[in-house]
């Protein structure tokens, strides 16, 4: 009798592995995009972009996923900064026929990032983090919160891995500042 061998099981197809990944990130991704955008459903649509652009890279090795996805979403944060800004200061010219200046803030919806942060922990932590500038944030984020290496992480900020080590430095030396009386 002979044996037939039966063919090796195939390895799950990218796009379940890129689904996964996605899956994991996706909660830490949530969390650094609303503390660049201070927003909740900007920050959403940025994870969502990011997470749309990623399908692209499908082919790519897993081990590039994770600095790239953050690279992604790194830029896609910064695009809905400047557009806020630019939104922002063109919405402060405005003024209606009579030459009133126009009021554009609905202040009938609640904050939604302040609903959303109901851990003391957390929103203490995220109220520090929002106090740093925008690279210390970024160093810290990617490197404490997301564990990448300081290597990744300047890939990620565009930086070299010196900046990176003077950023996060900075950025500790600040948050245990303003977190000492947590501990």
């Amino acid at each position: 009798m002979a044996v037939v061998d039966s063919p090796a099981p195939s390895p799950a197809p990218p796009a379940a592995t890129l689904e996964q990944f996605l899956a994991s990130v996706s909660t830490r991704a949530f969390r650094f995009a609303e503390l660049g955008l201070r927003h909740r459903e900007d920050a959403l649509d940025a994870v969502q972009d990011a997470m749309a652009r990623m399908l692209g890279y499908r082919d790519r090795a897993p081990e590039e996923w994770t600095p790239l996805f953050w690279s992604v979403l790194r830029s896609r944060i910064i695009d809905l900064q400047r557009r806020r800004t630019f939104r922002l200061k063109w919405m402060s010219d405005a003024r209606d026929p009579d030459g009133e200046e126009i009021d554009w803030a609905d202040e009938s919806t609640p904050d939604p990032s302040r609903t959303h942060d109901g851990r003391e922990a957390w929103s203490r932590l995220a109220t520090a983090l929002r106090g740093l500038p925008a690279r210390q944030r970024e160093a810290f984020s990617l490197r404490v919160l997301e564990e990448l290496d300081v290597e990744a992480t300047a890939r990620v900020m565009g930086c070299s891995e010196g900046s990176v080590k003077t950023h996060l430095f900075r950025a500790r030396e600040a948050l245990q500042k303003q977190l000492e009386e947590f501990r």
